[in-house]
């Protein structure tokens, strides 16, 4: 297990919430920050405030320095050949956003196929049913097993020479499922089709190294990683993103502008429109500083091992549902449940009276709600501040929970 010192770093944990110590088990919808990353923002703020690459004064060349060291942080953090391959975005959505409206415009064609699982969040579902829909394409999903994994056979079957595009999250933010992406971008490029990685839950919890997954494109978000919102990276091999188009103009991204026509930044300015995230970066990077010097193995390791002791612990509750993968190291620190009879919002609002903090709703994965025939679930998700004195306080706030409810479960 991670020393249960790290909980110090993180303030907004030294608090109470309904006359209980806050036992926070929502990280997949967002992570809580270290003083390290709050310290960052802080100090870019107080002394080195300014827009970047455009001045030529002090202020302009520390932000610039800052940025751009961000970038190549990031690049070594999930191992990219280069920092032109590292486009800082607002996040995983618009990233995936990105990809749909600038490579799949230009490459999908009517009949083609876009391939994705039932599992995906929103943002890996919304842009390519749009662009499916403006090109005439199919979208196409792969089924899933009964314990909520892919199989690579079913992958096989579903990815065809017409494919196009496959899109598929590393890690469920529901099932908590670790999908083979390196098998699946080894299919996906026998069929000629690009692979693109919705790596939103993955980066802040695995090692990530984009080089030995080959994968074409990969998305993740600032803060669930520790680091702010309003930050996130995509990540393209060097080649494609040379071939595509902005979906942003004006700002960073322009090299020449005339009356009638303009031409563009190199990579990987070309995608940066406007001002850009320049605070978002610099806490992103002390975010990647503070995570590596846990060490993502051991991230990995502690939250399968709180994975492990929260299924067993809670499998003990009559009338809980857990879904997903029964084995805990098949999945990330994420536990999906129902209790027979109450409402997860129900629920999470009695956890809530008792200072734990648990999502509650469709997790925007209303596909995968309807395959495990659910209208919600509860959540409870966990990263490197947690332990297993949090998920003792979750069981008994499920056992008050069943207290409240007059034992209906």
């Amino acid at each position: 297990m991670i020393n249960k010192d790290i909980r110090s770093y993180f303030p907004i944990l030294n608090q109470e919430v309904n006359g209980y110590p806050l036992v926070y088990l929502d990280s997949a919808a967002t992570s809580q920050k270290p003083v390290q990353v709050i310290e960052a923002l802080r100090k870019y703020y107080e002394f080195d405030n300014s827009n970047v690459h455009r001045g030529v004064h002090t202020l302009g060349n520390r932000a610039t320095e800052s940025y751009e060291g961000a970038r190549e942080k990031v690049r070594n953090f999930i191992s990219a050949k280069s920092t032109q391959e590292v486009i800082f975005m607002r996040g995983t959505t618009t990233a995936l956003n990105t990809v749909a409206q600038s490579y799949g415009e230009a490459n999908v064609q009517e009949g083609d196929e876009i391939v994705i699982t039932y599992m995906e969040h929103h943002s890996n579902i919304i842009p390519w049913q749009q662009l499916a829909k403006e090109k005439g394409a199919i979208l196409k999903y792969v089924d899933l097993e009964e314990d909520g994994t892919l199989s690579l056979e079913k992958v096989r079957a579903t990815i065809t020479q017409r494919t196009k595009i496959v899109s598929i999250m590393y890690v469920s933010n529901v099932l908590g499922t670790m999908n083979p992406i390196k098998e699946i971008t080894q299919i996906a490029h026998e069929n000629g089709a690009v692979m693109v990685v919705d790596g939103a839950q993955a980066a802040p919890h695995l090692r990530i190294d984009v080089q030995d997954l080959d994968c074409d494109f990969f998305a993740f978000s600032g803060h669930k990683m520790c680091g702010p919102t309003g930050i996130g990276v995509l990540y393209g091999k060097k080649e494609l993103l040379e071939q595509m188009e902005p979906v942003e103009f004006g700002g960073e991204m322009i090299d020449f502008v005339g009356l009638y026509d303009s031409t563009w930044k190199e990579l990987p300015w070309k995608f940066e429109g406007g001002t850009p995230i320049i605070a978002g970066a610099v806490g992103l990077a002390a975010a990647i500083d503070f995570l590596e010097e846990i060490g993502l193995d051991e991230i990995e390791k502690h939250e399968h091992e709180l994975a492990a002791y929260a299924m067993d612990r809670m499998s003990t509750i009559n009338g809980l549902t857990i879904y997903g993968p029964k084995d805990p190291g098949k999945r990330a620190g994420i536990v999906t449940f129902n209790v027979n009879d109450v409402h997860p919002h129900d629920l999470a609002t009695v956890l809530d009276m008792n200072g734990i903090a648990v999502r509650a709703g469709h997790h925007c994965a209303q596909p995968l709600m309807k395959w495990l025939q659910v209208s919600a679930t509860a959540r409870a998700s966990f990263y490197v501040y947690n332990s297993e004195e949090d998920i003792d306080r979750l069981v008994a706030g499920l056992s008050t929970a069943k207290e409240y409810f007059n034992d209906v479960f």
